[in-house]
C-alpha cells in the first residue's frame, strides 16, 4: 500500500511539473503584449498635441493628433535588443498619414517602421545613416485601404532588419556597420517600444513578439 501511494505521489508531481512546463511559451511561440482588454503594460505616449487613446471591444483606438500613440510603460523593453520578431495587426480608420509607426529596439539604439507616411503611402525605416523612411533604400509606396487590417511583422537581427506586410517581404536591409537611430523629434517618446499615428486615427488589435534564433533564416 505504501509503495502504491509513493507511485501515485510521484505521478502527480510529474504531472504538475509537466503542466508547469506547458504553461510556459515554447521558443518560437508568439507572446502577447496586449491583453485585448486594457492598456496594461502600456501608457499613452507623451506627445505634444496628442489625441485620445481608448480600448474598445478588444481594439486599441489611437486617435488623431499631431502624434498619438502607446508606449511600453517600463523603460526596459519587453523584447531583446536583437534576435526577435514583433507582430502588430493594425488598421487606418480615418486620415491620410501613417497609422502604424512602430518604434522598436535595435542593438544599442532604436528605429521606427513607418507604414503609410508622407501623405498616406510611404513605407520605410527611420532612420538609417541619418536618412529617414522617405529618403533611404527601404522607402517604397503602398496604398493602404481604410478599415482594412494589416499584419505587420518585423524581424530584428544584429546585422539585418526584415519586415513583412501580410506575409509579403517588403524590407530586407543589412545594418551591420550602419548608424541606426530614430528620426529627430517627438518620436523618441515611443521608446523603448511603441505604436504611433500622425494626424490619423489608427487601430491595433494584436501586439506579439517571439524570440528568433540567430542564423535561422527559415523561421516563419
Amino acid at each position: 500500500m505504501r509503495r502504491c501511494r509513493l507511485i501515485v505521489s510521484a505521478a502527480c508531481c510529474a504531472a504538475g511539473l509537466l503542466a508547469g512546463q506547458q504553461a510556459q511559451p515554447a521558443d518560437g511561440d508568439w507572446r502577447p503584449l496586449f491583453d485585448g482588454k486594457s492598456l496594461a503594460g502600456w501608457k499613452e505616449s507623451d506627445f505634444l498635441g496628442a489625441g485620445k487613446v481608448t480600448v474598445e471591444k478588444g481594439v486599441i483606438v489611437i486617435g488623431a493628433g499631431v502624434l498619438t500613440g502607446i508606449t511600453w510603460a517600463s523603460p526596459t523593453p519587453p523584447v531583446p535588443a536583437v534576435n526577435y520578431e514583433l507582430r502588430v495587426e493594425a488598421a487606418r480608420l480615418k486620415g491620410s498619414d501613417f497609422f502604424a509607426g512602430i518604434t522598436f529596439p535595435v542593438r544599442d539604439s532604436f528605429c521606427t517602421w513607418i507604414n503609410g507616411g508622407w501623405g498616406g503611402e510611404v513605407v520605410g525605416l527611420s532612420s538609417l545613416d541619418g536618412a529617414d523612411a522617405s529618403m533611404n533604400e527601404t522607402s517604397f509606396s503602398r496604398t493602404f485601404e481604410l478599415g482594412r487590417w494589416y499584419s505587420l511583422r518585423l524581424r530584428v537581427a544584429s546585422a539585418r532588419i526584415s519586415a513583412w506586410i501580410d506575409d509579403e517581404l517588403v524590407i530586407d536591409v543589412g545594418i551591420g556597420k550602419r548608424w541606426v537611430a530614430l528620426r529627430e523629434g517627438d518620436i523618441d517618446r515611443s521608446m523603448p517600444l511603441g505604436v504611433a499615428t500622425y494626424a490619423t486615427v489608427g487601430a491595433v488589435r494584436r501586439i506579439d513578439w517571439r524570440p528568433f534564433p540567430a542564423g535561422n533564416a527559415a523561421a516563419r
